[in-house]
Parts: C-alpha cells; sequence; structure tokens
C-alpha cells in the first residue's frame, strides 16, 4: 500500500545492518502527546493514507484528538493481520469460499477472493474432554476431536492451499491468543521492506490478550474479519482513551487472576464500552508481561475495545524469552524508540478519564456465578454462594445453611435406607430426604463403579478446569498451581471423587516445564492430567460429566457448581449439568478440587487431614511467591519455545495424513453435515436494491438485560430433540457425533437451529400465556390461531414463509459477550430485520449491520417493560429510507399495535454510528459491500 504522504512522514530507520521504510510520527505536531494506542492508530493513517478513504484531514483530527471531546470523527483503521480461530474461521474460510463462486458468476474474476494481509487460524476450540483423569485422556481426546471433525480439517487444509497468505496452526498445538503472544505477534511488523506496528483483528474477541505486548487489536466478528483479510479497512470512531494507573506491588499470596478480576469489576462499574483502555504508570514496569497479557486478555470482560501496555524492557525480555531473534528484538526497541512508543513513565500522556489502582490492595477473589465482573473475595465466598443459591433452586431448603458434609449420618442412617434407583448399569443414586426442617441441604448419595460412594449436595464443584488462555499463558499462576498440588499431595489430599477435573494447557511449552520442574506426577495425582491444548471448559468444551453425578443432578434438581481459571462464565456455557460458575486462578481450582464444595470457607474449613490426623487449610500448602519465581527461573527457557514453535504449521502425522481436495474453489459435498454453502449471495445483483421500510413485523423474542452471544448463539452441546438436534437425525448422524454447535458452524442449517437456543434462554413473550418458567429457544408462534408455544426456529420458517419480518427486543448489555458472528448471521437469516435494546455491546453491533439487520435502541430512560411492551404486539418502523438518499437518521418512528387495536409510539435511536456502517446496511451486509467493490473495481 502506496501513501500520497501529506506530511513528509517517510523515511528510513537503520537497525544494525538493515534499513527499513518507516513513517515518523515526528512529521506531524501533536501526535508526541497521544496516548500509545493513539500514536498506534495515528501511524496507520499516515502509511495508508489515499486521499480518499483516509485523507490528511483525518491524521490531523487524531494529531489534535481532544480527550474530553465524545468521539465524532471516523477513521478507517487498516490491521496489519488478521488472526482466527477454528469456530469462527471455519465460517470465515466459508464465506471466503462462497464468494469466489459470487464473484465468477457476477463476470468477476475469482481469484482476487484472497486475503491481502496475512492471515492466520489456530484450531483450538474443536477439542473435547470426553476423557479426563487418565494418563491417555489427550492422545484419546486428539483421537475423538479428528474423528468428529474430520471434514472440517480437511476443508481447513484445502484453504491453506488454496488462498494466499493463509495458514493454519493444526490442532493439539495450542489456544490461539497464547500462541498469537508466544509465537505469531510480530510487535513491529516487517513487509515489503516497510516496519511499522504489528496490529490485528481477531475473530475472538479475547484477541485484546496481545494488547498485554503492546500490540494493538481486538476481536470483531467474522464477518468484519473476513472483509479486512480482503482488504477492507475496519470503520471506527476515534475514541476516548481511559489511563488506568497501575501503582505498588502484588502481595504475597495474590495472584494475576485476583488482580484482572479487580481491574475488571473496576472498569465494569466505570463505563468502558467502545473505549480504550491503557495501562500507564511507575507500576507498569513492575507488571510481568504475562500479567500483562492476562489483563489484556479480559478487555471484553470489561467491554473496552482494547485494554493495552506500551512496549518497554519487559516486553523485549519476553520476547527474548519466547524465542524471537535478536535481530527482532533490536527492531521492535529501536522502532519504539523512534516513533515514541517506548513507554515512559516520566511522561504522562493526556487521557479521556482516569482510574487507579494500587496493586497491593488486591486481595485473593473470584467471580460468578454468571458473569465476570461480579467479584467475590474469596473470604467472603461461603456467604455469597449460600446467598446465591436461592436464584438457581427452587429447593424452599436450600441455603442459606446449605453444607455438603453436615449431617450426614442423619440423613442416610444405617438402619433406614434411602430408596433405591438405577442411574444406569453402572451406577446406582440412593435419593435420601431432604432433610428435617431447619437444616437445608439436600444431599444426594451416589455410587459410581469407578469413583466408589459418596454424597453430593446443592454447591458440590463437579468441574474443576486448569484451562483458556487467560491464565494457562501465565507461568506465574501454573507454576503456583502446580507446587500447590505438590504441597496438598505430600500432605496427603485427594481430590474429591465427584469433581471432573482439567488441565488443558494454552500451550505446548506449559507441559514442558512441568516436566523439567518435576511437577507432573503431584498434578495427576489430583485428577490434573493433560486433556487437550485448547479452550475446553471456557468455550463449553468441559464433555459429558460421568453418568451417575449428572443423573443425580439433574434428577434431583441440584445445583452445582463448575470453577474455572478461565474469562467467561455465563449461564448454560460451561456445562448443561451446571447451573453455577465461577472464575479462579488456576491454585484457585486446585484448591476447589480438594474442598468439592462451593459451600466452603478457606479459612476456617479444613480441606483434610494429613496423615498424622492434622487438619491441613489452605495456607498450609499455599507456595511461597520466592518458591514460584525459584521454579519459572530453572525450569523455563528460551529453548522450550523455540523447540515448541519449530514446526508449527507442520502437525503431527494425523493433520499431514488428512486427504485435502485440491482446485481454486471448493467442492461442495451435497451429505456434509459441516460445511455447506450458505446462501448470503444467492440472488444478489451488483447493484443493491433500496433499504425499506418494516411493517407488520412480530416479535420473535422479548429478552432482559445482559443477553450474551452465548444466549443467542450457543457454542457447546446440541440438546436432542431441538431443531439442530432434528436435522442431524434427519441427516443420519448418530445422537454421540452430535458433536458442539461450535464446531458445526460451517453448516448455517445447523446453526440458524441452534440460534437463540441457549437452555437458560428466557423469552418474555412466553409469559403472556403463562409460560414464565420455561427456558431454551421457544417462542409464540402468530400465525398459528391462539399463537401457541413454538420452537424459535420452526416460528421464524413459519412468519417467513407468510412474509411477515421480525424484530427481537433486548434489555441493556444485549450481545455482550464472545465476537461471535453467527449471533449476528442466526439472527439475519431467522428473518429478523431490527434488534430493538436498551445498549448494545460494540461488536454484536457492527455485527448486526454487517448482516443487514438495524440495531435500535429504546429512548433514553426507557425500556420494553417501561412502554409495557409484551410482545404480542406488531411492530411498524418508519424512516428506513431515508439511508437511500445517503442520509442516516438519528431516530426511527417505531409504532407497536396492540391485539386491541392500541398503539405505543416511540422514536428509536439508530445505532449505525459510521458512514461506513450506513454503506454496509444499504448493500444488505458488509460481504455483500465488499464483493460489489471488488467487481466494480
Amino acid at each position: 500500500m502506496t501513501s500520497i504522504d501529506t506530511f513528509g512522514a517517510k523515511g528510513t530507520l537503520e537497525v544494525g545492518d538493515r534499513s527499513y521504510e518507516i513513517f515518523r510520527l515526528s512529521a506531524v505536531p501533536g501526535t508526541e502527546k497521544l496516548p500509545y494506542a493513539l500514536k498506534v492508530l495515528a501511524e496507520n493513517l499516515l502509511r495508508t493514507e489515499d486521499g480518499a478513504n483516509i485523507t490528511a484531514d483525518h491524521i490531523r483530527a487524531i494529531a489534535n484528538w481532544d480527550p474530553s471531546a465524545q468521539p465524532d470523527t471516523e477513521i478507517q483503521f487498516t490491521p496489519a493481520r488478521v488472526i482466527m480461530q477454528d469456530f469462527t474461521g471455519v465460517p470465515c474460510i466459508v464465506d471466503l469460499a462462497t464468494m469466489r463462486e459470487a464473484v465468477a458468476t457476477l463476470g468477476g474474476d475469482p481469484n482476487k477472493v484472497n486475503p491481502l494481509s496475512p492471515a492466520e487460524l489456530v484450531i483450538d476450540h474443536s477439542v473435547i474432554l470426553d476423557v479426563f483423569g487418565t494418563a491417555d485422556a489427550f492422545e484419546r481426546n486428539v483421537e475423538l476431536e479428528y474423528e468428529r471433525n474430520g471434514e472440517r480439517y480437511q476443508f481447513l487444509r484445502w484453504g491453506q492451499g488454496a488462498f494466499d497468505d493463509f495458514k493454519v496452526v493444526p490442532p493439539g498445538t495450542g489456544i490461539v491468543h497464547q500462541v498469537n503472544i508466544e509465537y505469531l505477534a510480530r510487535v513491529v511488523m516487517v513487509r515489503n521492506g516497510q516496519a511499522y506496528p504489528d496490529t490485528c483483528v481477531g475473530t475472538d474477541s479475547h484477541t485484546t490478550m496481545v494488547n498485554g505486548l503492546g500490540v494493538l487489536g481486538w476481536g470483531v466478528g467474522g464477518i468484519e474479519a473476513e472483509a479486512a483479510m480482503l482488504g477492507q479497512p475496519v470503520s471506527m470512531l476515534i475514541p476516548r482513551v481511559v489511563g488506568f494507573k497501575l501503582t505498588g506491588e502484588i502481595q504475597a499470596g495474590v495472584t494475576a487472576t485476583d488482580v484482572v478480576l479487580t481491574v475488571t469489576e473496576m472498569l465494569r462499574k466505570h463505563g468502558v464500552v467502545g473505549k480504550f483502555v491503557e495501562f500507564y504508570g511507575e507500576g507498569v514496569a513492575e507488571v510481568p508481561l504475562a500479567n500483562r497479557a492476562t489483563l489484556g486478555n479480559m478487555s471484553p470482560e470489561f467491554g473496552s475495545t482494547a485494554a493495552i501496555f506500551p512496549i518497554d524492557a519487559e516486553t523485549v525480555n519476553y520476547l527474548r524469552l519466547t524465542g524471537r531473534t535478536d535481530e527482532e528484538l533490536a527492531l521492535v526497541e529501536a522502532y519504539a524508540k523512534e516513533q515514541g512508543m517506548w513507554h515512559d513513565s516520566a511522561h504522562e500522556p493526556a487521557y479521556s478519564e482516569y482510574l487507579e489502582l494500587d496493586l497491593g490492595t488486591v486481595v485473593p477473589s473470584i467471580a460468578g456465578p454468571k458473569r465476570p465482573q461480579d467479584r467475590i473475595l474469596l473470604s467472603e465466598s461461603k456467604v455469597a454462594f449460600r446467598k446465591d443459591i436461592h436464584n438457581y433452586t427452587s429447593d424452599p431448603e436450600a441455603a442459606p445453611h446449605t453444607q455438603l458434609d453436615e449431617a450426614l449420618a442423619e440423613s442416610f442412617p444405617a438402619s433406614d435406607p434411602a430408596e433405591l434407583t438405577f442411574a444406569d448399569d453402572d451406577a446406582k443414586v440412593y435419593d435420601a430426604s431432604n432433610g428435617s426442617a431447619g437444616r437445608p441441604s439436600k444431599p444426594i448419595r451416589v455410587r459410581d463403579e469407578d469413583r466408589g460412594d459418596f454424597v453430593i449436595d446443592h454447591g458440590a464443584v463437579v468441574v474443576a478446569g486448569i484451562t483458556s488462555c487467560t491464565n494457562t499463558s501465565n507461568p506465574t499462576v501454573m507454576i503456583g498451581a502446580a507446587l500447590l498440588a505438590r504441597n496438598a499431595v505430600e500432605r496427603g489430599l485427594t481430590s474429591k471423587p465427584w469433581v471432573k477435573t482439567n488441565m488443558a494447557p494454552g500451550s505446548q511449552v506449559v507441559s514442558d516445564y512441568y516436566e523439567k520442574a518435576g511437577l507432573w506426577p503431584y498434578l495427576e495425582k489430583l485428577g490434573f492430567y493433560l486433556g487437550g491444548y485448547g479452550c475446553t471448559t471456557c468455550i463449553g468444551n468441559t464433555g459429558p460429566l460421568p453418568d451417575a453425578i449428572s443423573k443425580a443432578i439433574n434428577d434431583n434438581d441440584l445445583s452445582v457448581a463448575a470453577v474455572l481459571s478461565g474469562n467467561r462464565n455465563f449461564e448454560g456455557r460451561i456445562s448443561p449439568d451446571v447451573k453455577m460458575n465461577y472464575l479462579a486462578s488456576p491454585p484457585l481450582v486446585i484448591a476447589y478440587a480438594l474442598a468439592g464444595s462451593m459451600d466452603f470457607d478457606f479459612e476456617h474449613d479444613a480441606l483434610g487431614q494429613d496423615t498424622d490426623g492434622k487438619d491441613v487449610f489452605l495456607k498450609d500448602i499455599w507456595p511461597s511467591s520466592q518458591e514460584i519465581d525459584d521454579t519459572i527461573k530453572a525450569a523455563i527457557n528460551q529453548d522450550m519455545f523455540r523447540k515448541s514453535y519449530a514446526d508449527v504449521f507442520k502437525g503431527d502425522e494425523r493433520w499431514r495424513n488428512l486427504p485435502t481436495p485440491a482446485g481454486d474453489t471448493f467442492e461442495w459435498a451435497a451429505d456434509s453435515t459441516y460445511v455447506r454453502k450458505p446462501p448470503y449471495f444467492e440472488g444478489m445483483q451488483v447493484e443493491p436494491a433500496p433499504v425499506a421500510d418494516i411493517t407488520g413485523a412480530r416479535v420473535l423474542a422479548l429478552l432482559g438485560d445482559s443477553v450474551t452471544t452465548d444466549h443467542i448463539s450457543p457454542a457447546g452441546t446440541i440438546k436432542p430433540g431441538t431443531p439442530a438436534a432434528q436435522y442431524l437425525d434427519a441427516h443420519g448422524v448418530d445422537r454421540k457425533d452430535y458433536n458442539s454447535l461450535g464446531s458445526r458452524r460451517g453448516n448455517h442449517e445447523v446453526m440458524i437451529r441452534g440460534t437463540f437456543a441457549n437452555i437458560r434462554l428466557r423469552n418474555m413473550v412466553l409469559d403472556t400465556i403463562g409460560k414464565q418458567d420455561v427456558s431454551g429457544g421457544y417462542t409464540r408462534d402468530f400465525t398459528q390461531d391462539g399463537g401457541p408455544q413454538a420452537y424459535i426456529y420452526d416460528a421464524s420458517q413459519n412468519y417467513q414463509a407468510a412474509g411477515i419480518p421480525l424484530v427481537v427486543l433486548g434489555g441493556k448489555e444485549y450481545g455482550s459477550g464472545s465476537s461471535r458472528d453467527w449471533a449476528a448471521k442466526g439472527t439475519s437469516l431467522l428473518g429478523v430485520r431490527a434488534v430493538i435494546t436498551e445498549s448494545f455491546e460494540r461488536i454484536h453491533r457492527s455485527n448486526l449491520i454487517g448482516m443487514g439487520v438495524i440495531p435500535l435502541q429504546f429512548p433514553a430512560g426507557e425500556s420494553a417493560a417501561s412502554l409495557k411492551l409484551d410482545g404480542t404486539e406488531t411492530f411498524d418502523i418508519a424512516g428506513i429510507t431515508k439511508l437511500n438518499e445517503g442520509v442516516t437518521p438519528k431516530t426511527l418512528r417505531v409504532t407497536a399495535t396492540k391485539e386491541n387495536g392500541e398503539q405505543v409510539v416511540f422514536d428509536a435511536v439508530v445505532r449505525i454510528d459510521t458512514p461506513g456502517e450506513a454503506d454496509y446496511y444499504r448493500n444488505g451486509g458488509i460481504l455483500q459491500f465488499v464483493l460489489r467493490n471488488m467487481i466494480r473495481s
């Protein structure tokens, strides 16, 4: 890309014996005072200035940025590269393959459809923990992964050969964001003789993990990522930047996870949606790179677009540790200093807003039971659980005193055996009474051939997962967990038999340093055998619980818990059997596996007894900071990273032996249930049809606050009997081979049927027929007499057949969570034309526009409830046609007509925020816009 270089910024940078072309920020007055993140954006504009999309005025606007102003200047950001994981990456490549055919149909050159920037995909979301707690768990899980996903993997291998500048990291290597920081991230890119800041967008919201390295990047929907791959810049407003000052040092016994949960709570409370967060101050130098990455990773949980640290000596040290070359290290330091991007604690940029945290004040914490921002002090976790349990069971005797081990002799007197029922051939469940009045626990005895005879109760921890790049990339917490396991084993402690234990590191390096430190045997003794290198529990790939435990939970309506070292704990995400989910550091995951219950006070309750019968408490086995540091220094070295990533794209024998289709266009298999040609471009013309107002629309779903993309497009298990399962049944897929919704994202037929199908979704349209207790993918179908309850998919098909458009009504923070493009794709393909909410999360709002769905907000202070909308109304939305005149209206007139003829009229705020988004909407979506531009060019 050639810049017209209005400011004369183009020059050279000499580093050693190499010379690089760069665009100097010093050529533009005002850039020296900018926050680090805005300097990166300013350089991006300088280098890509073309006089049309990116002009000298855009560059002046960012140089003259007013920290106190509200964002109003649109810029076009051109990321250096795109990174994907397989759940979201497969549909991206499916769409690109489909675009090649569409371009050819419209008379263009299909080979134009190629990534114009490097695109890398890491297969990490498909491994499911079917097998756990055994020495062969990893091999067996990988084997099952290939059995289930062979079609998808063959397709990705085809894509790697068919598309230029597209590489795939095979299964069993690591988690995308950990692979990114340890290997793929360049920090300073070199391409065609130019050196410039490494920037990226990714098809996973936690792409922000790379912010810890000083790389500006964030999660976008797959549809935006595809456009970026094809050279389409990301349209955005110059953001407000929140300066987050760090002071002090972390105290002994406090982990990076505790810090990030504290920061998440602070920033959610402050409000940072749509803003950049930038860490600064003297305390920054004291934050290890791995901790910075953990903080960056959680950016979506506090709602910011990015959460970035500037480049400094710690950045260079981490790059050295992870095996980057001396030449790369020299370039990073020289470039950052030349451009004023090297962190200087004495130079404080102006920020839009300010927060401050003394790291010395952070205390051990967890978060839950359903949102990452709901932090709980570890010291108060037992009390918090007893308060929260009321929301998760209809048992009138549950809490405030549920206690796993309380008065078990009372519940199971030897002379009065409970009624015996059979769970299956291998396990038996004794259903005891609910306990006497005043003692509200609900202990259920479970007998399992493999795990023995035990009792579970409300709050039992049935999943303990060391999982997710958020923490598995951090040697301090990973070594801390392993040392705690060693200390526990040496004191004679064991994990409780009802806990499904999971160890899924984010890269093979973790296994290497565990091996070198001699810590694997202790983890394995507690059941934490290697299960896979992938997201596993955090993404919902927990796998099934043992049959006897699952049956006991479901037959007795027990509210049990999962504890995981991840970043997401939304309802219905981790396991269909588990209602309460808690985020915790890896050492605390081990601790909860030992405790076996959320109804546990680590300060006062013993984890067990040692061989001398002496009580052992958590403080007795918690490793010291010095021991953790000493182990890291002795066990981790540069060679581990170089060895692990030497042939990272090569893959194992399974990968190399996959039969791979050839050719520039993909041959779609008519019988495939994984990869199918989507309908986005069917009947598409070179010129878009005018946009139209919406008339006579019905409400498909009326939803509450904090509806996440997990609620809209779940990634986990496919429930038998649902429309998605019915489709697979009809195509000859056995129930054991359903796999997950995430793995089926290359098949739009499955994904449409899975949209709004989360088992915890509450559609309040059903309240109007007295179905307040119904959850899952249901609505009322007003094409039928009386508007009976129906599956959302079935109702949508009837509405579309009748030519009736649909709307969705929501509350606050609609679409929070993962950058899940299928949450927008599925919404669109169900026939939804508009989504009206109180507020949107950034990525989902833009994804809706990218799929031709208009996002609207209720007037300030109003909601569906305040307007007395119950979902039985018909909706008319007027004023959309103004977009045909090149004008984006600020509001649209919405008229909701009730069954008795009464009308509710309000002006909804149009959330098409930039001219670029208006272009996408006028074209019916971002991919249609890009494709038409290809044809025209």
